[in-house]
C-alpha cells in the first residue's frame, strides 16, 4: 500500500542580472522553465510512451486545455506512462501534475542522487501532485512518470511539469497568470462553516480564498470549507486563481450566512452512543431477532436494503427463511420495543455487495421517497449510508436533505465509510458528509479491511494499533466534522472482518486518547475531543457469537466517558 503523502508547490521562476562596478553586464542567469514536453497531452501521447498499452488520451475530464492523460491498469501492468526529460548537472527540479481518478503516483528515476516519487488515493476531482528532485553531477536526462495501482480504476493526469533549468531539450512554455475564477457559489452551511466551489481554470496550480477581503486559506482544489465562523452571520467570500506565474483578480463575491445551531442530526441519542449492524441474513454468526440484540447498543443498523430496478430506489426483505421463521410482524413489534427503551433502529444502504446508485436528480428523489416509505413501513428512525463502492456527493446530498424534509429533525443519518473515502475533504464521501453537517448524525468509519493510511499528520499508519484509530480519527476532526460527529468502526471478533480486528482494549484505549488524551500510543492529538460520539461494530451477530465481549467492554466503555 502506499506510503507517503506528497508536498504540494512549484518552483519560482527567477531572473537575475549582476552589473559590476565597472559598468560591465555580468553572465546572466536564465529563468526556470518547464522541460517536460507535451505535459499538458494536446498532442496525444507525443513524447510519452505507456506500458501494455494502458494510455490514451481524452477530451473529457481534463484540468487544462482540451485534453488529458487517462492510463487504466490491468492484471499485473499498473499503468506506466513515460517520458525522457534533458537536465542540467546538480540543478534542482520541481516535478508536478494533476491528477484525478483511481489511485495515482508520479515519480522520477535516473537523478543520479536521489530518486523520488508520491502518490494519492482516489480523488473524484483533480488533485496537484508535486514533488522536488536533484540531479547528480553527470546527469542530462531522467525518466518521469505516472502509473496506477494493480486492481484499481483507471487515472486521469494533466499539466504535467519539471520546472527548472533549461535542461536544452526543449519543453512546454511557461504559464501565465491563470483567469479570473467562475461560478463561486455556497454548497453547504452550518454554525460554524461556510463551504464554496467554483469552476476550474485553466492553468491554475491553486486557489486562494478571501473572506471580507482578507485571505483565508488557499486549496489546490475547486472546493473549500471556511471555519471557526459565528452562528447566524453573514460573510464575503471571493476566490482567486494561482500559479508560478502570478495570481488573479478576485472573482466575484458571494454570500454565505451560517445556521443558527451547531446542528446534528436525531434526537433522543446518548452523547456517547454505540451502534452495531444487525445481519437480515444468515453467514455462520448467531442468527438474531431484533429484540435479542444487546442493550449496550444505542443504535442499530438493519443490514441491508435491497436495490430496486428503479434507479435510485430500495425496498426491503426481511430474510424470514434464514432467520428462523422470523416474521415482519415480529420484527415490526421488536424495533417498536427497542424504541420504547431508548433506542434507534435505521435501514442501512450498501454493504459490500450495495448496487444503489444515486447519480442524478430523478435517482436522488427515488431514493428518499422509497426510504421515508421504509421508514414508515417499519417505523425505522432513518438511514444509514455504507455505498462501499462510491457516491456522488453532490446527488447523495441531495437526496439525504430530501429524506430529511420529510422526516423532519428527528431523523438520523449514520454513514459507514471505509478509510480511504476519508483521508480527504475532497473525497466525496467526507464531501457528502461536510454537506449534511447540520443533519448528520455520526460518520463510524471502518477501520478494518484497510491498507495503511495516513494520519492527519502526514505520517503513514497500519491497521491494527490504537495510532491507526486516533490518527485517521483525527482527519475527521480536524476537517469539519463535529466530534459528535465521529465514531470507530471496529469488527467485533476476527469473524467479523477480514482483517483490522482489535481488542476492546484497544478501542477503549483509542476512545480515551481522542476524548481524554490518555492511553494514547505514539501519536497524541493536538487536544482532546470529550464529545467524541462514541464506537459501531459489524455486527451484533458476530458479537452475540463471541458472547457480547466487544458490546459488554466497548459499550460500557463508552457510555462512561463522561
Amino acid at each position: 500500500m502506499p506510503a507517503r503523502r506528497w508536498a504540494v508547490g512549484l518552483a519560482t521562476a527567477v531572473t537575475a542580472s549582476v552589473l559590476s562596478l565597472t559598468g560591465l553586464a555580468g553572465q546572466a542567469q536564465a529563468a526556470d522553465v518547464n522541460n517536460a514536453k507535451n505535459g499538458g497531452y494536446e498532442s496525444g501521447l507525443s513524447s510519452w510512451t505507456c506500458s501494455a498499452g494502458s494510455g490514451t488520451t481524452v477530451s473529457s475530464p481534463v484540468h487544462g486545455g482540451s485534453a488529458a492523460l487517462k492510463a487504466t491498469p490491468a492484471g499485473q501492468d499498473n499503468a506506466q506512462c513515460t517520458q525522457s526529460v534533458k537536465v542540467k548537472p546538480n540543478s534542482t527540479y520541481t516535478l508536478s501534475a494533476w491528477v484525478q481518478g483511481g489511485y495515482s503516483y508520479l515519480g522520477v528515476t535516473g537523478t543520479g542522487t536521489t530518486d523520488v516519487s508520491t502518490w494519492t488515493p482516489d480523488s473524484a476531482s483533480w488533485k496537484q501532485l508535486s514533488t522536488t528532485f536533484t540531479t547528480g553531477a553527470s546527469t542530462s536526462s531522467v525518466t518521469v512518470y505516472t502509473h496506477g495501482w494493480y486492481g484499481q480504476a483507471a487515472y486521469y493526469a494533466d499539466d504535467l511539469s519539471v520546472f527548472g533549468p533549461d535542461g536544452g531539450g526543449g519543453g512546454d512554455p511557461a504559464p501565465t497568470v491563470p483567469a479570473t475564477p467562475a461560478g463561486l457559489a455556497v454548497s453547504a452551511t452550518t454554525s460554524s462553516s461556510v463551504s464554496l466551489t467554483w469552476n476550474t481554470v485553466s492553468g491554475a496550480t491553486g486557489y486562494n480564498v478571501y473572506r471580507s477581503g482578507t485571505k483565508v486559506t488557499a486549496v489546490t482544489g475547486t472546493s473549500a470549507t471556511v471555519t471557526g465562523l459565528a452562528a447566524s452571520t453573514s460573510y464575503s467570500f471571493q476566490v482567486t486563481a494561482t500559479n508560478s506565474a502570478g495570481e488573479s483578480a478576485k472573482s466575484t463575491a458571494v454570500t454565505g450566512t451560517t445556521s443558527a445551531t451547531s446542528g446534528g442530526g436525531g434526537t433522543g441519542l446518548p452523547k456517547h452512543a454505540v451502534t452495531g449492524y444487525w445481519q437480515n441474513f444468515n453467514n455462520g454468526a448467531t442468527v438474531q431477532k431484533i429484540s435479542a440484540v444487546q442493550s449496550q447498543y444505542d443504535i442499530i443498523a438493519v443490514a441491508f436494503a435491497d436495490a430496486t430496478g428503479t434507479p435510485g430506489a430500495v425496498t426491503f426483505n426481511l430474510d424470514s427463511a434464514g432467520l428462523g421463521g422470523y416474521t415482519v410482524d415480529q420484527f415490526k413489534a421488536d424495533i417498536r420495543a427497542k424504541q420504547a427503551a431508548g433506542k434507534k433502529v435505521v435501514i442501512s444502504i450498501g454493504g459490500q455487495n450495495g448496487t444503489v446508485s444515486i447519480n442524478d436528480s430523478t435517482s436522488a428523489a427515488n431514493f428518499a421517497n422509497s426510504v421515508y416509505s421504509l421508514m414508515q413501513t417499519y417505523g425505522f428512525d432513518g438511514v444509514d449510508i455504507d455505498l462501499e463502492n462510491g457516491l456522488n456527493a453532490t446527488y447523495m446530498t441531495q437526496a439525504l436533505r430530501s429524506l430529511s424534509s420529510k422526516a423532519g429533525s428527528s431523523l438520523i443519518i449514520t454513514m459507514a465509510p471505509q478509510t480511504i473515502d476519508m483521508q480527504s475533504t475532497s473525497n466525496s464521501y467526507f464531501q457528502t458528509a461536510l454537506n449534511i453537517k447540520d443533519i448528520l448524525t455520526v460518520v463510524n468509519m471502518q477501520y478494518y479491511n484497510s491498507g495503511s493510511m495516513l494520519g492527519c499528520d502526514g505520517k503513514v499508519y497500519s491497521q491494527g494499533s490504537v495510532d491507526f484509530l486516533t490518527a485517521l480519527a483525527c482527519i475527521q476532526l480536524q476537517g469539519g466534522l463535529a466530534p459528535s460527529q465521529v465514531g470507530l468502526g471496529l469488527p467485533a471478533s476476527t469473524s467479523g472482518a477480514g482483517s483490522g480486528y482489535v481488542s476492546p482494549t484497544v478501542v477503549n484505549n483509542a476512545l480515551d486518547c481522542l476524548a481524554k488524551l490518555t492511553n494514547c500510543g505514539s501519536f497524541k492529538p493536538s487536544k482532546a475531543y470529550p464529545d467524541l460520539r462514541g464506537a459501531m461494530t459489524w455486527s451484533t451477530n458476530w458479537d452475540a457469537s463471541a458472547g457480547n465481549a466487544w458490546s459488554n467492554s466497548v459499550g460500557a466503555h463508552v457510555h462512561a466517558l463522561g
